[in-house]
């Protein structure tokens, strides 16, 4: 805790009393005023440098080898909500846009609102605005960007009850009805409990060592070898490969009257399913995370990639960045293994509601999964703008120009990708076969999509998790980082096809861990975690080949069974 060093004037007061004649009595007085201020003044001069050195070494303390967060306001903030000295999260959740933004870091409330301009991972920073952002901040910011945030520190992040109490104190005060008040904290009380707080991992304000050493061996990597952790000149030229494989097999699917022979329609259709896969889980996934370039305008171009293949950069963010980042395998958080209570078609772990069919899931999610493409492109997006929810995960309304974007992609894609075909394809003097051509790339998408994020975290060698209903404290007794390793598994360490084809997901824990980093520089950051672990006694899974994770992930769907009948969607797989 930082202490304002405090200083005393003993500048003589000139000016306040009118003056008098001299007399022998003023010249004394004046003399043993003197005399006691000249006593004084040593005394002074020792608790002026005693105060100063405890700063000095407080500081240094708060600025060693493990970095953490003052418990009170930085000297530095100068932030005019700075009176407010504590926060719940309903008030910090009213500041949830980009030009009025809020974020929640270690239960300490920041107006980040100046710094969205000019933050390095353009929009990302308002990806939660309003919202709990310990995780997301930790995951995706190097060490010292903690002495950035303090700058924008407004004030603490408490409980309702203790907002309430607060309150009734100060109401007390002002000698404000108890009567009004107390209905007001129970109407507050009512609203809170509507919907679920964000939980916290092991105990609060606990700093996760692990998660601390992987970073500073991380930084250590680039900064040794000259990296820029956000880029890579591979994924500039595999971008460009897939974009224009998107391109190229699309035309040659649907238009090209050289292969009217439709079986050869039928390869290149496949073939556009497995860019559009490629769009996923490699150009859109590291857009999506800040991991594609220090040019903010090229990052969101490739952001809206996923837009321009028919899902939403902006749901995507929500589930994938928000929910399923922050808290991977969490029953009832995580949006990536919600089920509903009754009658969900698959059941991925022993905490969910088991229905008899589930005897047969890892019969039939095999080729249910193939339309995962079809649903989040066709429903998944509009429902979670009609509900403003995706699992738990509150959805924020649009702002101007992300609505533009949201409808104007859905218009697009919709033009380019239906009506064109049906209008100008030499296949269109049958419906079926232009029917043919959709399924077939749809679900080449959605087999290839589902595959490789469901080996990452649906597998019998992962752990999940359950929120403590009490304390509201993840019952896991790990640390976040900890439980990203735990509820993580890779494969195909080494084989760079897997790296490029997978999009870095056969190093899935480095990817929870490093979400900000391009994933071209995985293979270099797993063995320096893995040191990390072993040194801890921390296990880390890694599968030998991708088919050794497929057959885990089926596997771990037959041993589980259960839940009710709705097709999963690409959001649920990642």
């Amino acid at each position: 805790v930082l202490s304002r060093p405090q200083k005393f004037s003993l500048s003589p007061c000139k000016g306040i009393f009118p003056s008098s004649s001299s007399s022998s009595d003023d010249d004394r007085g004046r003399e043993r005023r003197t005399k006691k201020r000249r006593d004084l003044t040593p005394l002074l001069a020792a608790m002026t440098t005693t105060t100063t050195t405890t700063t000095t070494e407080r500081k240094q303390n708060l600025s060693g080898s493990f970095p953490s967060f003052a418990k009170k306001k930085s000297n530095e903030t100068k932030n005019d909500d700075s009176n407010k000295k504590s926060f719940t999260r309903d008030d910090v959740a009213k500041h949830n846009r980009s030009n009025d933004c809020w974020v929640v870091v270690h239960d300490r409330a920041y107006d980040v609102t100046k710094f969205v301009p000019k933050h390095p991972g353009g929009n990302m920073i308002h990806v939660n605005a309003g919202g709990e952002c310990t995780a997301l901040f930790e995951s995706y910011h190097p060490l010292k960007a903690r002495k950035v945030l303090e700058k924008f520190y407004v004030g603490d992040v408490v409980g309702d009850e203790e907002k309430e109490e607060e309150d009734e104190r100060g109401a007390r005060r002002r000698t404000t009805s108890i009567s009004t008040t107390t209905t007001s904290t129970k109407e507050k009380k009512q609203k809170s409990k509507s919907e679920m707080k964000a939980p916290k991992y092991r105990s609060n304000g606990e700093e996760d060592e692990f998660h601390y050493e992987c970073k500073r061996a991380a930084e250590k990597y680039f900064k040794e070898n000259a990296l820029d952790p956000r880029e890579h000149p591979e994924m500039w030229a595999k971008s460009v490969a897939i974009l224009s494989g998107v391109v190229l097999f699309h035309y040659l699917s649907f238009f090209s009257a050289n292969v009217a022979f439709f079986p050869l329609a039928c390869v290149f259709a496949v073939l556009h399913g497995v860019c559009k896969a490629e769009v996923g889980v490699s150009i859109q996934h590291d857009a999506n995370h800040g991991a594609y370039s220090k040019n903010k305008k090229v990052l969101h171009a490739m952001q809206l990639t996923l837009d321009i293949v028919g899902a939403s950069s902006f749901m995507w963010k929500q589930q994938h960045v928000v929910g399923h980042h922050a808290f991977t395998n969490v029953e009832d958080i995580d949006p990536d293994i919600r089920c509903d209570e009754k009658n969900d078609v698959r059941r991925v772990n022993y905490m969910q509601p088991h229905a008899f069919f589930h005897k047969a899931q890892h019969v039939y999610l095999a080729l249910m999964y193939g339309l995962l493409s079809f649903k989040s492109c066709f429903f998944d997006d509009f429902s979670a703008r009609k509900n403003n929810k995706i699992g738990w995960v509150t959805v924020p309304k649009f702002e101007r120009r992300e609505a533009v974007e949201f409808w104007g992609s859905k218009a697009v894609w919709a033009f380019y990708y239906l009506y064109l075909p049906f209008k100008y394809s030499p296949h269109n003097d049958s419906y079926a076969k232009l029917f043919a051509l959709w399924t077939l790339t749809e679900f080449t998408t959605g087999w290839l999509l589902a595959f490789m994020f469901q080996v990452a975290h649906v597998t019998p060698d992962v752990e999940f998790f359950k929120v403590d209903e009490k304390t509201g404290v993840i019952s896991s007794n790990k640390s976040w980082a900890e439980a990203q390793l735990a509820s993580s598994a890779d494969f195909a360490h080494g084989s760079k096809f897997w790296t490029h084809f997978s999009g870095g997901l056969n190093y899935q824990v480095i990817h929870h861990l490093f979400p900000g980093v391009c994933h071209v520089h995985y293979p270099q950051l797993a063995p320096l975690v893995m040191d990390v672990c072993k040194k801890r006694g921390l296990e880390y899974v890694v599968y030998p080949t991708f088919w050794a994770a497929l057959r885990a992930h089926f596997r771990h769907l037959k041993n589980v069974g259960g839940g009710a009948f709705k097709v999963p969607s690409l959001h649920t797989v990642g």
